[in-house]
């Protein structure tokens, strides 16, 4: 029996997810492309996996007990193919890495320059993520690795599918209009910015959630008045004289005109961090690619 890994990812997925639309949508296939995937599988194992139950579907007996075997199977895929790469050489591979905006400025170009320079046979082909997706889009197989942003008030998920390399640490500030910018050496608390407007990402995302539990924590619960996803556009609105908003190192390097940072006395910091499936640990190419951007956020 050949059970094939985009049939078992398929088949775990939809156990996870429940519909044919959802575990769709996680692995990046249309519906119709699961149910083929799903009747291949049941083909070659010779029985029912699934049944409707509504809108939903469900395991049968032998389905549980297949997904119960998948991990292990998937895990050996991926050990075998570390393996292989360990008799190599050279290190040769093509990885799909997964980016979102401010860290692809800041970390791509050095990291796939080092690459270049160190292990010209790695090929990185990059696609954008949510940021917030980066943990699903590794887990779902959709890229090898992820760049993401973890914040101790409001955690990446984790499991034990994958682990998540900590690359960048970073404190946050304040943006506040460059006009005014209070006298030098000024930093302050959270609680001096009750009063303030605040231009933050919805409460749903992970940042946005981050900055309201430090201020629910400071003890008052931040006026946002712009609700805004998009780093650039929300510090254009800060220059602007709209609003304050959070601010850190990376940010500013997408936009400094008309801005100025104010320190904060509390520590409130995110990490950067890259996401990768544990299975894929110890591959030679997904080393180098890991020590490559360590080397980019070093520099």
């Amino acid at each position: 029996m050949e059970l094939g890994g985009v049939h078992l990812r398929a088949l775990v997925e939809l156990a996870r997810r429940g519909t044919m639309t959802a575990a769709a949508a996680a692995l990046g296939y249309t519906p119709g492309a699961i149910s083929q995937q799903i009747a291949q599988l049941e083909r070659t194992a010779g029985a029912e996996l699934i049944r409707g139950v509504g809108r939903r579907v469900e395991l049968t007996d032998a389905g549980h007990t297949l997904v119960d075997h998948a991990g292990r199977i998937l895990r050996a895929q991926a050990d075998a193919a570390a393996a292989i790469e360990g008799t190599h050489t050279r290190i040769a591979a093509r990885l799909r890495l997964g980016v979102f905006g401010t860290a692809a400025a800041a970390f791509l170009p050095p990291a796939l320059r080092w690459l270049g320079e160190h292990h010209p046979g790695v090929r990185v082909v990059s696609q954008e993520v949510d940021v917030d997706q980066t943990h699903a889009e590794v887990s779902a197989g959709r890229v090898d690795l992820a760049l993401g942003l973890d914040y101790p008030d409001a955690p990446l998920a984790r499991d034990d599918a994958s682990e998540l390399v900590r690359l960048h640490s970073e404190r946050f500030t304040i943006a506040v209009r460059a006009t005014d910018e209070p006298p030098a050496g000024t930093s302050w608390r959270l609680t001096e910015l009750a009063d303030r407007d605040w231009i933050l990402p919805a409460p749903q995302t992970y940042y946005g959630r981050a900055i309201r539990t430090a201020c629910r924590r400071a003890g008052f619960e931040p006026r946002v008045v712009h609700e805004v996803t998009d780093t650039a556009t929300s510090l254009a609105m800060v220059g602007e004289g709209l609003g304050v908003a959070p601010l850190t190192g990376l940010m500013l390097a997408l936009r400094s005109e008309g801005l100025a940072a104010v320190p904060l006395a509390d520590h409130v910091e995110r990490h950067v961090v890259v996401a990768v499936r544990a299975a894929s640990r110890g591959r030679p190419s997904v080393e180098v690619l890991i020590e490559a951007l360590r080397q980019a956020a070093t520099a």
